[in-house]
């Protein structure tokens, strides 16, 4: 790791050489990850995936606009594009980038099918650090991730490969790293370093 000065605040850093893409492949080579909203980062976020060999589908309201906009970025109803629900069931990861109030409508359809194991992605900290209000709470077993990157989702889909910053926060609660996971994680940004 290196160690980086932002703002007066030195921070590890985890290098694209110490994680390159080629690794973040083969590690979460077995892993289905879920993009739950195709609304901001939604798009942005699952594309690169894509683009990038991860094994990605999309949950989104079915005959929504966002449904359409999904169909017509090149997602498959029935194979990689699916209501809700059944994306959370068939993700290992889930990524939960609803808006914040739909996060909180939608949360008790999601939180059934996070079972022991999974892990719960975030890209912005409201719905869980807020969680007396929004009552998002994670089950214990199942690993949660912030991979926040400071920019919007077109901005991340237009720049990838770009140099730009990432904030990330994992809860390690089980045997897997989640340090290491989030790395993998931000690889496949495209994030230098």
């Amino acid at each position: 790791m290196a160690i980086m000065n932002f703002g007066g605040v030195d921070e590890n850093v985890v290098t694209r050489e110490e994680f390159p893409l080629e690794k973040a492949r083969e590690i979460l080579k077995d892993e289905t990850i879920a993009v739950i909203g195709y609304g901001v980062q939604g798009p942005g976020q699952s594309m690169n995936l894509r683009d990038n060999g991860f094994n990605v589908i999309v949950g989104q309201r079915k005959g929504s606009k966002t449904w359409d906009k999904a169909v017509a970025d090149g997602w498959v109803p029935g194979e990689t594009l699916f209501e809700i629900e059944e994306a959370c069931q068939r993700g290992t990861i889930i990524e939960y980038l609803l808006s914040d109030a739909a996060q909180i409508e939608v949360w008790p359809k999601v939180k059934k099918h996070l079972t022991a194991g999974k892990t719960l992605y975030f890209s912005h900290g409201f719905a869980i650090t807020y969680k007396e209000r929004t009552g998002i709470v994670p089950p214990a077993d199942v690993d949660v991730v912030l991979v926040a990157p400071k920019g919007s989702g077109t901005s991340l889909r237009r720049m990838s490969g770009a140099q730009f910053e990432l904030c990330y926060f994992p809860r390690c609660d089980r045997a897997r790293q989640r340090e290491s996971y989030s790395s993998r994680y931000r690889s496949r940004f495209g994030i230098p370093f």
